[in-house]
């Protein structure tokens, strides 16, 4: 196991946290959370024996083997799919010394090695560094493409790749979404669920590290508690504390009943549709996460807009892309203020190329395009960020939008969204990724838009700052379309989802469980289309596609009452996490050992006995069931 005791950090002459004492067991998936700077990253570069701590010891056994992911990969000639194997170091050993054993024609080495290789599942490497890249997003035809032919992005996603191939018992994660689309993080959660080894995970996209996590160790005040449960968990007990403080009390009064007068009014129009009825109940939620995060140094909103025309923005038979291929076709659709539009679909079906026509930042191939002359848009997207001006401050950003104002009104402004004191009249070049895009939304909200469009606005914001912006966002009253791969964010504001997959644009009539299991159907049928010898071999006669069609409807037969079996045990595997949990928040209160409290105690030791044994056995029928759907596809 993980032992750390009284471990004091520095990094320089900056305290990180000190008397850090805790146990981390193994297969414990454990979230590491923290503010930005409170030695998240830090803790993982001890772990990884790159950094000694100041005082204490922290331990770990010797024969582990220790994952994590590469900030850096090299240019390289060696294809996609061999650098994604080199995770497999036992694999790689073993392959090193065939290769000897072979130049020295030992016949009694090979047979051992070759005996080694067998159990050590060795010929099964391949297909599954093929199933990793392919879960990430990467096609079939990308696996021989060299390493060097990648963007930044995507050699990242080849470093997660070959972190997850590693036969590890501890696997180390910062900020692995950072990278992903909506659909890759889905696949990771996944998998990670299913990762038999011990995990922490650093995450600022709480739905993700919710679904995955048993455990909190959460850094703050130069202190590191472990807590049991998700994030939520962890959120209601830290709510639960911070009432006591009085200040932050009557600011979290205000929060709720802000958001409370929000649900109300949502209340008051919500419709029969499962996707109304899903975002009432995380508005609903939004009480005791606003509780766990009334210190937020993010206070920010948006002033109402200067106009609001009716509608803002129409589209009628639209065509979207470029001359030499059309990415989306026959779109309609108009926004009115009020409208808030969540966008999904696969990886490349054009939600990014449809912000940008929105944006009027690409014109359509056909069709009628009409935007009203009152529309003022607010447009956040990653490629701003390098749009600002590097040698200015955040006051010189503000100050070009508004020369009029006073410099503290600006200064307050910039204020609510975490720019303080010097931070101010710095310039904004050495800025992280997540102070750009703080400065950017800043910027953007200034403005009062009102239509907003925002692809991927979350990626570099931490836990804090997105809570802030969610709750901007849910008073907002312009129009919004937002793409994220943030499922909390898109739950809590958008009341309508559109589904961007082959060609089209349509309503989708689901929420975001919905949309993981068409993410997952979809998944099963690309690969049933790739495997069909109809399509290796190149025929396209009708026979061919009917017979296909047969095919891929039968195994769609056969995988649909594994999927229900599937998510029945998930369902039974949350029930039974949430029972454990309850029981050992129980046996954490130091009066249950106390004499009169015997034979409850007892009691409870039997119960968590037997619910361990029924979460084992659920979780055997989980991975089975999961063997199958995989046999089948």
């Amino acid at each position: 196991m993980i032992a750390f005791e009284n471990v004091s950090l520095r990094r320089g002459p900056r305290l990180l946290f000190e008397g850090a004492t805790f146990m981390i067991h193994p297969g414990q998936k454990v979230g590491l959370t923290g503010a930005n700077g409170t030695g998240k990253s830090s803790l993982f570069a001890m772990l990884r024996h790159e950094l000694q701590p100041d005082s204490g010891e922290a331990s770990i056994p010797r024969q582990w083997v220790v994952a994590h992911v590469a900030q850096e990969t090299p240019g390289v000639d060696r294809s996609a799919i061999d650098y994604v194997m080199d995770g497999d170091t036992e694999f790689r050993q073993i392959q090193a010394q065939l290769k000897q054993a072979e130049a020295e024609d030992d016949g009694t080495r090979l047979g051992l090695l070759h005996a080694q290789l067998e159990a050590a599942d060795g010929y099964n490497t391949r297909p599954r560094a093929a199933k990793l890249m392919a879960g990430l997003g990467f096609t079939a035809s990308q696996e021989d493409e060299p390493v060097k032919s990648f963007s930044g992005g995507w050699r990242m996603r080849l470093n997660l790749a070959q972190a997850l191939m590693c036969r590890s018992d501890l696997l180390l994660l910062d900020e692995p979404t950072n990278h992903l689309d909506l659909d890759a993080v889905i696949w990771l959660e996944e998998w990670l669920r299913s990762y038999p080894g011990t995990l922490m995970l650093i995450s600022h996209d709480r739905t993700f590290i919710d679904g995955i996590v048993q455990h909190i160790a959460h850094i703050e005040h130069q202190k590191i508690d472990l807590y049991n449960g998700n994030y939520s968990a962890f959120e209601l007990m830290r709510a639960e504390k911070l009432a006591q403080q009085q200040a932050a009390y009557e600011q979290q009064q205000r929060e709720v009943a802000h958001i409370r007068s929000y649900v109300d009014r949502f209340r008051a129009k919500a419709s029969k549709a499962r996707q109304a009825q899903s975002r009432l109940k995380a508005l609903e939620r939004m009480e005791v996460i606003s509780a766990a995060h009334v210190d937020s140094p993010f206070h920010f909103s948006f002033r109402p807009p200067e106009k609001a025309p009716h509608p803002l923005l129409t589209l009628e038979e639209v065509a979207i892309g470029y001359p030499a291929r059309v990415i989306i076709d026959k779109l309609s659709i108009s926004l009115a203020p009020g409208d808030r539009i969540g966008l999904l679909g696969p990886n490349g079906a054009g939600k990014s190329t449809l912000i940008k026509l929105l944006a009027n930042e690409l014109a359509p191939l056909k069709g009628r395009y009409e935007m009203s002359t009152e529309i003022k848009i607010g447009y956040f997207a990653q490629h701003q960020l390098e749009q600002l001006h590097i040698d200015e401050t955040p006051l010189n950003h503000l100050q070009r939008l508004d020369a009029r104002a006073s410099e503290q009104a600006l200064r307050n402004w910039l204020g609510g969204f975490g720019f303080r004191g010097e931070r101010v009249d710095e310039a904004v070049a050495p800025f992280s990724g997540g102070e750009k895009a703080r400065l950017v939304l800043a910027l953007l909200v200034y403005q009062r838009p009102n239509i907003i469009l925002l692809d991927e606005p979350t990626n570099h914001l931490d836990l804090e700052m997105r809570h802030a912006l969610t709750v901007a966002l849910q008073a907002f009253e312009g129009a919004m379309v937002v793409v994220s791969h943030d499922r909390s964010l898109l739950e809590s504001v958008a009341d309508k989802l559109l589904l961007v997959a082959d060609g089209r644009v349509t309503d989708f009539d689901g929420d975001m469980a919905d949309y993981a299991r068409w993410l997952a159907v979809r998944r099963v049928e690309n690969q049933s289309a790739e495997r069909s010898p109809f399509v290796d071999a190149g025929e396209n006669s009708a026979a061919a596609k009917k017979e296909r069609r047969r095919l891929e409807a039968e195994k769609r037969k056969q995988i649909q009452p594994l999927k229900r079996k599937q998510q029945s045990l998930e369902k039974r595997m949350d029930e039974l996490n949430t029972e454990k949990e309850r029981i050992e928040q129980q046996l954490a209160d130091s009066s249950i050992y106390e004499s009169s409290a015997k034979d409850q105690l007892k009691q409870l030791l039997l119960r968590q006995g037997d619910i361990q044994q029924l979460l084992d056995e659920t979780e055997e029928q989980w991975l089975q069931t999961g063997e199958e759907i995989d046999a089948v596809s």
